[in-house]
């Protein structure tokens, strides 16, 4: 008697045909690929199902709790915190205006920081991003160029916020997006270049359309390496956006514009009033149209915040009072092998000074530290000694004998 053919009771294909089967009641088969179809089905039907958390107006958390919580993670910076308090607690607001019957909408506050590297513009990014309930991702404007160049879309901008949202397109719609170094997309000058500026101008253009609201084609998997993916439909229309850059330079501009405003006696009484060393805190649109940014996209990045350089008192507060400041992280580290850190005062005041002499702001705090301990921590996992004390020649002695000067910037 002839054995009997399994085959796959969804595509008919026989057992040779196939990697295997699946076998489920009364001699029902189904295939590895059948299945894997079947998979993808299911969750494309249940894509406009969003997981997003329905909040009601008393579970909102408010701007003070925010900043509170950004205060736990942050040092100084209180106005950046406060712009960027309201614009989440808004957009929150703004979300849950879809219920509403009257007929006036809430637009979206996108927001622009301006900062000097190592002020804490990523991190204040990153940190809210905890706490909020709405998918939030971070991104890169340097890699951005116009479509048809050599490196990746203005689209990838949502592929970001897509994956962070498993796929869920409505829960994506409603999210927040953080464009670091916006400030490398800018032109080159004040006036329209006469040559195509793929990475600068163009991308700003290209931009305009996610950041006032409109349908985007999205590749799910990056638009490059995947031509013939299925798009995904976005509507940008609810999805804030906060944008971040140092604007190196941008100083000048303000200086320029704050000498020029008006002329004799007078203007010399005010300019005394100005302070030199914080030049950021008087910034204006019109000094970001003058650094190269475009007017369209300046209009449709309403809230303009700066954040303040950091002296002396505010490294020091960094490199330990913040829940995760840099020196926990080196005790609960060496903790984790047994081992009790411990640093002199001198150490700290002289890792601060450094990064003074550096000016790397606090991301400088992190480089000298991993200088000065690098040795430890490669050697005292080894050893049996349970204690460790970093005393200021031992420090000093590490700074003189790496490359780290360096980094130093003239």
């Amino acid at each position: 008697m002839a054995k009997s053919i399994k085959t796959c009771s969804f595509c008919g294909r026989p057992e040779s045909k196939v990697g295997f089967f699946i076998v489920g009641l009364d001699g029902a088969h189904i295939c590895n690929e059948c299945a894997i179809q079947a998979s993808e089905i299911v969750k494309e039907n249940t894509s406009s199902k969003s997981n997003l958390p329905n909040l009601k107006n008393e579970e909102l958390p408010k701007p003070i709790e925010i900043k509170e919580y950004l205060d736990e993670y942050v040092i100084g910076q209180d106005e950046a915190k406060r712009y960027l308090s309201v614009a989440v607690y808004n957009h929150y607001k703004r979300l849950m205006q879809e219920n509403s019957n009257d007929d006036v909408e809430i637009e979206k506050s996108n927001i622009i920081m301006v900062g000097s590297t190592g002020t804490g513009k990523t991190l204040l990014a990153r940190t809210i991003a905890r706490k909020l309930h709405v998918p939030f991702a971070i991104v890169d404007a340097t890699v951005l160029t116009e479509a048809g160049y050599v490196g990746e879309d203005i689209e990838s901008i949502l592929t970001r916020l897509l994956q962070v949202a498993d796929y869920d397109v409505k829960a994506a719609e409603r999210g927040i997006v953080f464009i670091d170094e916006i400030d490398k997309i800018a032109r080159k000058g004040d006036n329209p270049s006469i040559t195509r500026d793929v990475s600068g101008e163009g991308v700003q253009q290209g931009l305009l359309k996610l950041l006032e609201g409109a349908v985007v084609n999205v590749p799910p998997q990056g638009g490059r390496k995947h031509p013939d993916q299925k798009m995904i439909a976005v509507n940008t229309q609810n999805i804030l956006f906060v944008c971040g850059g140092a604007f190196d330079g941008i100083e000048k501009k303000i200086a320029s514009r704050l000498n020029t405003r008006v002329v004799g006696y007078t203007a010399a009484k005010e300019n005394e009033m100005v302070d030199k060393h914080n030049l950021l805190q008087y910034i204006a649109p019109q000094d970001l149209k003058s650094f190269g940014l475009i007017p369209e996209i300046i209009g449709r990045l309403p809230i303009l915040t700066y954040l303040e350089p950091l002296d002396r008192a505010a490294l020091r507060r960094i490199l330990t009072e913040p829940k995760n400041s840099i020196i926990k992280q080196y005790i609960k580290l060496f903790r984790m092998d047994d081992i009790e850190l411990q640093f002199d005062e001198d150490v700290l005041e002289y890792i601060v000074d450094k990064a003074i002499e550096f000016k790397l702001g606090a991301r400088g705090l992190r480089s000298i530290a991993e200088t000065i301990m690098m040795d430890e921590m490669f050697e005292m996992p080894s050893k049996k000694i349970k204690t460790l004390n970093i005393i200021l020649p031992y420090a000093e002695s590490k700074i003189e004998k790496t490359n780290i000067n360096r980094l130093k910037i003239a």
